[in-house]
């Protein structure tokens, strides 16, 4: 039988693999030259950049891509574990390092912030809690099936409802438990994850300081875009055939059931189809004649970024692979963004510096800079602008906590707007998660994974469940293929 991913993602490389493992032959239809969508890679002047994703986390979902195709992930995919995750400066001048040992990570709070770091233990068991109770129902399934929720899960989830925060919002959650102001600001952060505000989140996402503190930080030995080149790799070793510069211009379907796409090959028949582009983007443009759910397309979209990638001709001791130089007002700085479309010019920063771990990302004595502020999705803003007083704000920001002049340091640039993501990577409007998750019903509303109408059309990546994320995209891919076991094809 034949199966058909549209995109090349890592949601779609994941679902490849795994269709071509179930015995479907399996083509990939790809309108870039390259795989991975976001998470690929560029060089410009001897500095090697990963283009988007750059904090890897759960990486047994990797290994058990190689693991199902009878491969060693140590060999296939080598990693490391991160003894530390972040590097958190505030703008006061303080700087908290966040350590993945429990008693470093204990001493640390107590030093920096100067309160019993069991407040801080506990509330990263809360973060375990929620992962253990909640993640089986709303990371790792269907929410689209009953049978799915008539299960022990969801009954211990139940049990355990007072203590999840389910009716909280994730600022205010944070606050109760927490209330040391820089101590909440820090776990707020977490929401930028998926995109989301923490002042109007589900406090349910304080699920997502447990992936990074309870599994771990890891950072794969040749840089973030070695998880696409080798499930790419795998995925090929699997019989995956792929069709580069081929954009797909329509699903094909007969009598509401799944038939092939239209490509400027022509047509390509499977009985299954699978797509890894933007759920918007995937019925407005390749089923436009088909009812769309309208509800789900017209949410509230997540936020974007705006990148800059800098090439510095020295190196910073002060700073690790991973560094955020928090905004002083975070609460203005994401009512700007998600309230009225806007940039805050004392914006959150953060920069990732893969020449710390991998040293042939920049030439001897100088490093590369991966600097992201969160912004609005595209909205019709003149980025151009918008960029220039972003760079401004940014340079001055860092130059100020650092004491170096950064404009003067800087020897290669290039930048990453909405715009571009979206032209890119067909991520409508330039949202990098798709929908928000700004609502406690956020779950529930993503686009299903399977099409309710027509047979054999599945959807997987950030833009449909469980969400955004490399982690959430992998785990997309597996749904489908549980979906599709489990069908009359």
């Amino acid at each position: 039988m034949k199966a058909i991913v549209i995109g090349s993602g890592i949601a779609g490389l994941a679902t490849a693999i795994r269709l071509a493992r179930m015995g479907y032959h399996t083509q990939v239809f790809e309108a870039n030259s390259f795989v991975g969508g976001k998470l690929s890679e560029f060089n410009i002047n001897g500095f090697r950049f990963d283009r988007g994703p750059s904090l890897f986390t759960m990486p047994q979902l990797v290994e058990e891509l190689f693991e199902l195709c009878g491969k060693n992930p140590a060999v296939e995919f080598p990693y490391i574990k991160l003894d530390e995750s972040c590097r958190y400066f505030y703008a006061d001048g303080t700087l908290f390092r966040s350590f993945h040992e429990t008693s470093k990570l204990s001493q640390e709070v107590e030093e920096v912030f100067q309160v019993d770091a069991q407040v801080f233990l506990k509330h990263l068991q809360r973060s375990k809690n929620m992962h253990q109770y909640l993640s089986n129902i709303f990371m790792e399934r269907s929410l689209h099936r009953l049978k799915n929720y008539l299960n022990t899960d969801t009954l211990k989830a139940v049990a355990h409802i007072p203590q999840l925060g389910l009716f909280d919002r994730l600022h205010d959650y944070h606050t109760k438990h927490i209330k040391h102001p820089k101590l909440v600001q820090y776990f707020n952060r977490f929401a930028t994850y998926n995109g989301s505000n923490p002042y109007k989140a589900p406090a349910t996402l304080h699920i997502i300081p447990h992936l990074e503190h309870g599994i771990g930080a890891f950072f794969p030995k040749n840089g973030m875009h070695q998880i696409t080149n080798s499930l790419y790799q795998l995925a090929q070793q699997c019989g995956v055939q792929f069709h580069f510069n081929t954009p797909v211009t329509s699903i094909v379907t007969h009598k509401q059931k799944v038939s092939g796409v239209q490509t400027q090959l022509g047509f390509t028949e499977a009985e299954v189809v699978v797509s890894n582009m933007d759920i918007y983007h995937t019925y407005k443009k390749l089923m436009p004649q088909t009812k769309h759910p309208e509800n789900i397309l017209k949410q509230e979209k997540s936020s974007s970024a705006l990148i800059f990638y800098w090439g510095i001709k020295t190196t910073f001791n002060k700073l690790g692979l991973h560094n955020i130089f928090f905004s002083e007002d975070y609460k203005r700085e994401f009512e700007g963004i998600s309230g009225e479309k806007e940039m805050h010019d004392d914006p959150t920063v953060y920069v990732n510096i893969t020449s710390k771990h991998c040293k042939t990302d920049a030439p001897q004595g100088m490093e590369n800079w991966f600097v992201m502020i969160n912004v609005p999705h595209n909205n019709g803003q003149n980025w151009e602008q918008l960029m220039a007083r972003a760079r401004q704000n940014i340079i001055q920001k860092l130059s100020n906590i650092l004491k170096v002049n950064i404009a003067e340091q800087i020897v290669a640039e290039q930048h990453w707007t909405p715009q571009g993501i979206e032209s890119l990577t067909s991520s409508y409007k330039g949202a990098l998660y798709g929908n928000a998750s700004n609502s406690k019903m956020s779950a529930f509303l993503r686009h299903r994974n399977q099409s309710a109408t027509c047979k054999n059309l599945y959807f997987c990546g950030g833009s449909v469940h469980p969400g955004g994320g490399i982690p959430l995209c992998l785990l997309s891919a597996k749904i489908v293929a549980d979906l599709l076991a489990s069908a009359e094809v």
